[in-house]
């Protein structure tokens, strides 16, 4: 019989430092990639709307192992769903684009709440608490923008930006603690 250690407290921490600090090392370079994509669906465009949250899967696999939140799971499937949702809803137009992002905003911010309500006590989850509210408003405004005369992607850019922002926050605090 083999006896499985649960992560400690500290290895948690030391983990989700190194994870966020990632993310935001990510989330930067994406959006200056998105922004030379011109605002353009072309190839270079659609590969980063799906490779980000292509990207958020393998973020919260690596959370999930390293820390045991069973609510990372749940963003599992979503991001999967949106990466495929986004390949899709490329073909269709930037509308589609902004409404398929805005719903997987919104529901992914409703699980980095959750999660980061649970992870309270470890420290350094004020940044991803308010993330993952302003990721729920940003999805709202996205589906929103889709409807517009001229609807443009320009404004994902400047939401990776953000959440990676948030991250290193989240990084820097956690060090803290």
């Amino acid at each position: 019989m083999t006896a499985v250690a649960s992560p400690t407290g500290n290895d948690t921490a030391s983990a989700l430092r190194r994870l966020y600090l990632f993310r935001f090392g990510f989330a930067v370079v994406w959006a200056a990639l998105l922004f030379v994509s011109r605002q353009e669906l072309g190839p270079l465009a659609i590969a980063l709307l799906v490779l980000y949250p292509l990207f958020d899967v393998a973020a919260a696999v690596v959370d999930a192992r390293s820390s045991r939140a069973t609510g990372l799971y749940v963003n599992i499937a979503i991001s999967l769903l949106a990466a495929v949702g986004l390949a899709l809803a490329a073909t269709s137009g930037i509308p589609a684009v902004l409404r398929v992002w805005g719903a997987w905003a919104i529901v992914a911010g409703l699980v980095q709440l959750a999660v980061a309500l649970t992870r309270r006590k470890m420290g350094g989850q004020w940044p991803m608490i308010l993330s993952g509210g302003i990721s729920v408003l940003a999805g709202s405004s996205f589906i929103v923008m889709a409807s517009a005369a001229n609807p443009t992607f320009a404004n994902l850019a400047g939401y990776a930006t953000i959440g990676g922002i948030f991250f290193l926050v989240s990084a820097l605090r956690l060090r803290r603690s």
